[in-house]
């Protein structure tokens, strides 16, 4: 398969392992919830069977956390090879600066008007008076 198209299907499992991680954990009750049920306030009858959600969401959770940081490797993989690519391309140099509209006469650096102390400048000069 293209590397785009495998790119693409680990982006995707990426993201449904992150959603799943996201909706196990709010389904997910805390140790406290487990103090009311013993006391008689919950139900011991679940889905799951008589130890609870518990072993099953926390299998379920670590299942889905390995395959998450699996998935992130890979679009970190993905990502290397697409910066060595890029790297490999290089950075164009500039050959030649072409003048496009030669009657404007652009000044050059050996053109430009030199400044010196005798006056060479545009900007006026405050001379110092001696007495």
């Amino acid at each position: 398969m293209e590397t785009q198209v495998l790119e693409t299907i680990v982006l995707i499992m990426h993201v449904g392992a992150s959603l799943c991680i996201i909706g196990l954990v709010l389904i997910q009750h805390g140790k406290g919830a487990d103090m009311g049920s013993g006391l008689g306030a919950g139900s011991s009858s679940t889905v799951f069977g008589s130890g609870g959600t518990g072993s099953f969401l926390t299998k379920a959770t670590g299942g889905l956390a390995v395959a998450f940081f699996l998935t992130s490797f890979g679009l970190a993989f993905y990502a290397k090879q697409k910066s060595i690519s890029i790297r490999n391309l290089g950075v164009p140099e500039i050959v030649e600066q072409i003048n496009i509209a030669p009657e404007l006469e652009l000044p050059t650096l050996d053109s430009a008007p030199a400044n010196s102390a005798s006056g060479g400048s545009d900007i006026p000069s405050i001379e110092p008076e001696t007495e």
